[in-house]
């Protein structure tokens, strides 16, 4: 039988406050018995008499009971000392208690062991914070008194904010689009517009789907719920039309049949960002996957990059969400890096197991060559010119999914200029009855913006469009090294595509070279040692400096030298002490009533952009430096999470180091009562990840909330923006990652770092014959702090089939020349 003090002082809510028998609950068998304590005097002479009756001392019970060495509980009737917490400390009527709240933060709480007839003081806004928290998820659990562990209250901040990610967080970021996540989603007002019945849309060519979400329609009569299919050609002129039409999109489902005939449908649970988001999104599934994946969610993980094949394969691209008005529009391209990290995570125990997870990765890298061909390889995103690509998505007109009032400020010189009204103007330009080319194009950049999940920015603000920007075509890049190095590992050097013809791991290693080129010629300013923007319409690069430079290293297209250049550039213009800042101060420009400030500009910091840089650093081998950046941003989180009720926000002023941001859109996840239950899905994320760059003295930091310049002068780290230790001296290991996250076991053989490194090898070993560019790198041998940092020579190269005397003369037997693939690619 399990028993009180059996269960885990930190398990999770729902084992914690699990009922247990009555006669092992402290809250059921304590009583008053007696107003005295009985102290042992001394060992009895008389052997009959009884222990209990045996020389004692009788003194006055404290009323506070002392310290001890033993674990301290607390005996709490919820309802009283919620109520007693609430009107005590919460001065400010938010019910949160923080560090703005002006109470006295100490209450007196009753001691389980006294069967709540002592009390003991907590003290502190963390452990009253604690307590609230605690007892509004005891409260979910059904309880009204409930035993608490003093070590719950007063756990390490660090350890207790990554068990409630993996706990409670990742749970409650969990949806569905079965029967009941259904009736949560028609609940949702960005599902419908104004009184409308909430639609569910559907491909054409998906039946089960169709049966399915009618029979739910069906059941749900009180919902309204409408079913529709999509036609077949999914225009931007046929999405306009529907902007009125609101509705949610079909994602994948298991789906079988069973011994009746019956459809047996299943659809696919998947994560959301977190606050007013119950739709997957496109780059957010990414980055949250990865602390999934820290966290053995591998299933979930797994469920979001099918549903992103199902809606490539339907809507034709990876939407920005599944929503209707999101159907010509995507979000920043991360499936290949997302499939291969869940592949890994795959258990493969048996060959059936390994034969099913090779079938997947097949299917989801088929669906990967299809997004990059369909949708970033032809036009209108696709620049000729340059060979780069833009965001640029093909909606018409406005962006319906905004608030009603955020455009009046650009449609009211227009709708003056006509002599009517701004919403009459709206409706006239909406129906095509007024043509107005400058709002047309305003509208495309608009989009484009939000396209690239940096919405918004002055960075890409009236321009985004015509921008082959830094992200972007990093993210393209590690597509075309990642399909390159997966059919050379996995599948024989040639993939049979499903979408036209054979396509072998030659031609895609030309398409990363001819990218990492053209990246070089236009995004990487020599001058500057940094990458910027490019206009492709205006012929020039941007000048806004934007911490996406470091997807460079992420992506693994600089050379070892411009990384070094990079790094030092980079850390100086980026670091602040909350870790790094979306962009520069001088970039985003002088803020005014009529400039407000953009939210993915100065001073704010994301989680996208931590995460990024930690990978991209260490992937060249500034292993310090990712460690220094990582400490910054999760002292930032774990600061806020001690001092505001736990509180897990979508971003951070990481100059100010707070999440009071005064910014569009304001900061999602800082609005709950007594207990956070979902955090923010890639602010979960970045704090599971970023804990497996810290060696256990980083941690020990802090958990003691020491602050980063403080830290890193004790221990003699440079806070200069430069690389702070040579490998030497770097302080500790180098930490141990998680496979999924850190160190990778797909290492990528097609990249500019791999090609350096690999000549430096051949370098070291045949100095008398060097090939190209190895005298420039070898006057750096060590491009970090580590030479070889992700260890590619480690292992052996992959073993592709037997080529043919004539194969053999060209990296690709479909083609007698290097010039010829160039055409074919051209």
């Amino acid at each position: 039988m399990e028993t009180y003090d059996s269960i885990d002082v930190h398990a999770p809510p729902s084992e914690y406050y699990k009922p247990v028998s009555a006669s092992n609950s402290p809250g059921v068998i304590r009583r008053r018995s007696r107003t005295y304590q009985r102290k042992y005097g001394g060992q009895s002479k008389s052997p009959s008499r009884p222990l209990s009756m045996q020389s004692i001392s009788l003194h006055r019970r404290g009323s506070v009971d002392d310290r001890t060495a033993h674990p301290r509980r607390f005996f709490i009737d919820i309802d009283t000392i919620e109520k007693a917490v609430l009107e005590q400390e919460d001065t400010d009527g938010d019910f949160q208690i923080t560090i703005e709240d002006s109470g006295p933060k100490v209450l007196k709480v009753p001691t389980a062991s006294s069967g709540g007839f002592r009390t003991f003081e907590i003290r502190g806004t963390y452990m009253l914070s604690n307590l609230l928290q605690e007892m509004a998820l005891a409260k979910d659990c059904g309880l009204k008194q409930v035993v608490i562990d003093e070590d719950r209250l007063n756990e390490n901040p660090v350890s207790r904010l990554s068990r409630m990610i993996r706990t409670t967080f990742w749970n409650g970021l969990v949806r569905c689009m079965d029967e009941s996540g259904i009736q949560a989603i028609c609940a949702d007002p960005k599902n419908t517009k104004g009184d409308a019945n909430p639609i569910i849309y559907v491909p054409y060519n998906d039946q089960p789907a169709f049966e399915y979400y009618t029979g739910i329609a069906k059941d749900l009569k009180d919902l309204n719920i409408e079913v529709v299919k999509l036609p077949k050609d999914i225009t931007p002129q046929y999405v306009k039309s529907i902007n009125n039409r609101f509705g949610i999109l079909s994602l994948a489902a298991d789906v079988s049949y069973d011994a009746n005939g019956r459809l047996v449908y299943k659809p696919l649970a998947f994560v959301v960002p977190g606050g007013r988001f119950n739709e997957q999104y496109g780059w957010d599934s990414y980055f949250e996957s990865l602390g999934l994946l820290v966290d053995g969610r591998y299933q979930l993980a797994k469920n979001m990059v099918d549903n992103f094949a199902y809606e490539i394969k339907h809507y034709g691209k990876i939407l920005n969400a599944n929503r209707s008005y999101y159907l010509t529009r995507s979000q920043p391209p991360f499936l290949t890096d997302m499939t291969l990290k869940v592949f890994e995570a795959l258990p493969a125990s048996t060959p059936e197991e390994k034969e099913e997870n090779h079938e997947w990765l097949r299917r989801s890298f088929d669906a990967a060559i299809s997004e990059y061909f369909q949708v970033w390889m032809d036009k209108p995103r696709y620049d000729e010119k340059t060979g780069l690509s833009c965001y640029h998505p093909t909606g018409i007109g406005m962006p319906p999914e905004t608030e009603s009032t955020h455009f009046d400020h650009l449609i009211k010189p227009f709708a003056e200029r006509l002599g009517v009204g701004i919403e009459e103007y709206k409706s006239m330009y909406t129906k095509d009855q007024i043509s107005e080319p400058e709002l047309d194009e305003y509208f495309v950049h608009d989009r484009a913006v939000r396209e690239s999940g940096h919405d918004t920015t002055y960075r890409l603000e009236k321009r985004c469009a015509s921008l082959a920007t830094v992200d972007l075509n990093c993210l393209l890049y590690k597509y075309e090294v990642d399909i390159a190095d997966t059919i050379d590992e996995h599948f024989g050097g040639r993939f049979a595509w499903t979408g036209g013809r054979e396509m072998t791991a030659a031609e895609w290693r030309l398409r990363a070279e001819t990218r990492r080129q053209n990246i070089d010629k236009y995004l990487w300013n020599e001058q500057k040692g940094l990458y910027f923007d490019y206009d492709v319409r205006l012929g020039e690069q941007s000048v806004y400096e934007s911490v996406t430079a470091f997807w460079a290293l992420w992506a693994g297209c600089a050379t070892p030298r411009q990384a070094r250049r990079l790094v030092d550039v980079g850390c100086r213009k980026f670091e602040v002490e909350g870790g790094l800042v979306s962009g520069t101060e001088e970039s985003r420009g002088r803020i005014t009533l009529h400039r407000p400030n953009r939210q993915w500009d100065f001073p704010f910091g994301w989680a996208p952009h931590q995460i990024m840089a930690w990978y991209g650093l260490y992937n060249y081998g500034f292993v310090d430096v990712a460690r220094r950046f990582a400490y910054r941003w999760l002292f930032t989180i774990t600061q806020s999470f001690v001092d505001f009720n736990g509180v897990v926000p979508e971003k951070f002023d990481v100059v100010r180091m707070t999440h009071r941001v005064q910014v569009e859109y304001g900061n999602v996840g800082v609005d709950f009562k007594m207990v956070p239950r979902e955090g923010f899905g890639w602010m979960n994320s970045s704090y599971q990840v970023g804990l497996t760059y810290l060696t256990s003295h980083m941690r020990r930091a802090l958990g003691m909330l020491t602050p980063p310049d403080v830290f890193f002068k004790k221990t003699n780290w440079k806070t200069d923006g430069t690389p702070s230790h040579s490998p030497a001296t770097t302080p500790g290991p180098v930490p141990v990652f998680i496979p999924e996250v850190g160190t990778p076991r797909h290492k990528p053989q097609s990249n500019a770092l791999y090609s350096a490194l690999r000549n430096l090898k051949l370098g070291s070993c045949n100095e008398g014959a060097k090939p190209n560019n190895v005298a420039e790198e070898a006057n750096d041998p060590r491009f970090g702090d580590r030479s070889d940092p992700l260890g590619y020579f480690d292992r052996p190269a992959p073993v592709s089939p037997p080529q043919s005397a004539a194969d053999a003369k060209s990296p690709n037997p479909e083609f007698s020349s290097d010039e010829e693939i160039k055409k074919a690619l051209r």
